[in-house]
């Protein structure tokens, strides 16, 4: 299928408005194009996902997001961590010059002249950092697993019926409630501070009561 250069790890990329190719850029010879324009048939557009297709020593790695498709064609040694992270380079680098823009109306290879040695340039920086990159990818499957982790988990909340707003009126009863217990605390110590001084004022008045009694009696037996 290739012609030289399959030493080369990454060799043709192209970017697609659905099966519109509108960029592309490859320094080899061969019939990886018309191969890529294939696979593009088969490509579902629906929603956003990853593509690996293998064919005679070389992968055709497909990045599909918001019905456009970056692909890029690599030999088996390139493995499959830098591809996608050469596809989600470019799909960045596309959609800020482009997005909205001339690719919603592109003909055919009309991007080529402008897109394509960006292209080169973002193989040639893959081909010259494998090792970087690879890390770059690992790093952002772990961030990914995560995410996927954290929705499941709340999703696995909602499933229960433990809704935020359930939350926020349960928080607000426990307020309340507390501040009820708060109210009457103060009530119940009023009262007990009530009785206590109550029941001193009567023993107050009955001591005073019999110290009167013990002094009228003084006073009455000198009269006599």
């Amino acid at each position: 299928m290739a012609g030289e250069g399959e030493e080369k790890m990454l060799i043709y990329a192209m970017v697609a408005r659905g099966t519109t190719v509108v960029a592309e850029q490859t320094v080899y010879e061969g019939n990886f194009r018309d191969i890529a324009a294939q696979c593009l048939q088969r490509l579902p557009y629906a929603r956003d996902d990853r593509f690996t297709y293998a064919c005679d020593g070389h992968t055709f790695t497909f990045l599909v997001h918001q019905g456009y498709a970056f692909c890029v064609v690599a030999t088996d040694a390139a493995g499959r961590e830098v591809p996608l992270a050469f596809l989600e380079m470019i799909k960045e680098d596309f959609n800020k010059r482009y997005a909205g823009g001339k690719a919603a109306t592109a003909a055919a290879n009309s991007l080529s002249r402008d897109f394509g040695p960006r292209l080169k340039e973002q193989m040639q920086y893959c081909m010259d950092h494998p090792e970087e990159l690879s890390r770059l990818s690992k790093v952002k499957a772990q961030v990914s697993e995560v995410k996927g982790i954290m929705m499941e988990n709340i999703d696995k909340v909602i499933d229960r019926g433990e809704h935020i707003d359930g939350l926020v009126t349960r928080t607000e009863q426990l307020h309340e409630q507390a501040a009820d217990f708060r109210q009457q605390g103060t009530r119940i110590r009023r009262k007990m501070w009530f009785q206590n001084m109550k029941v001193k004022l009567i023993v107050l008045g009955i001591v005073v009561a019999l110290i009167l009694i013990i002094v009228l009696s003084i006073c009455h037996g000198k009269c006599h």
